[in-house]
């Protein structure tokens, strides 16, 4: 009777430390996952499909307890001024050769984290259907930043539209035309404004995001392009303090996944060619 007693007794405690130990382990989980707080990730951007593409990344990083929040402006300035002044944490609008004019100009420390996709630079023309066509003299407009600038000219030497001097500074600019057949006029005005000068221009260089509105595409209706050999993919941009923090890694990896080449692919395949 007593080993008897003995073993019920020793089998109870076992019981009762084994339970012990599971509800520790309980607890333990549930302090673990109450530490997991979620954390909000803002990320500015301006116009689709930078705009669709977060929206489309968003539940997945729901998943990771990541709130992506997306702050929409409407310029081409604010994403990095906000950026720099630590009121979000990411942008996403602009290529790499637009932000390094950025940090030069204002001592700021932005830095690319993952390049999404090539916004295929165009030249358009409401009145004529090639290059060729255009007359001695016409009026290109080009955006005035010195970035876009350099691009819109390049993109013209690229196709022997004009002929540049070899380039010695981060940027070409007019004064490196040697050669202007045509003597076309280069007309610089903001980016935001190039869509409206389509009609008065004798051609625009712009980005599909813009032509777009106007119902243009790169492969229907541009008189040149630029394709994938350059570096002007549209990245995604942050500061250097915080390249190496979590949710934006996060972030750059799901806005490099199959779903968004797919997306990018299916709804955009003549205007932003994924660049991962």
């Amino acid at each position: 009777m007593k080993k008897l007693s003995f073993l019920i007794l020793t089998t109870f405690l076992l019981i009762l430390a084994s339970c012990g130990q599971n509800e520790a382990e309980e607890n333990d989980n549930t302090h673990a996952n109450a530490d997991e707080e979620e954390v909000t990730l803002k990320v500015a951007s301006l116009i689709p499909p930078m705009t669709e593409i977060l929206e489309l990344v968003k539940p997945k990083l729901a998943e990771e307890n990541i709130n992506l929040e997306m702050v929409v402006l409407s310029d081409n300035v604010q994403p990095n001024t906000a950026l720099a002044a630590n009121e979000v944490d990411a942008n996403f609008f602009q290529h790499v050769p637009y932000m390094e004019e950025y940090n030069r100009s204002n001592d700021a420390n932005l830095v690319p984290v993952e390049p999404i996709y090539f916004a295929n630079y165009g030249v358009y023309s409401k009145e004529y259907d090639s290059m060729e066509e255009l007359p001695k003299g016409a009026v290109v407009a080009i955006a005035n930043d010195v970035s876009n600038v350099d691009r819109s000219l390049a993109l013209l030497a690229q196709h022997d539209v004009i002929t540049l001097k070899e380039k010695t500074g981060p940027y070409y600019t007019k004064a490196d035309i040697i050669d202007n057949p045509k003597n076309y006029e280069f007309e610089e005005v903001d980016l935001l404004m190039l869509a409206r000068t389509y009609e008065d221009a004798d051609a625009v260089v712009m980005t599909p995001a813009y032509a777009a509105p106007l119902g243009l595409t790169p492969k229907s209706d541009a008189l040149l392009t630029e394709g994938v050999e350059n570096d002007f993919a549209i990245t995604l941009i942050t500061r250097e303090d915080n390249v190496d923090w979590e949710p934006i890694q996060k972030l750059a990896e799901v806005m490099t996944s199959p779903e968004v080449r797919e997306f990018l692919e299916e709804n955009y395949d003549e205007t932003a060619i994924p660049a991962f």
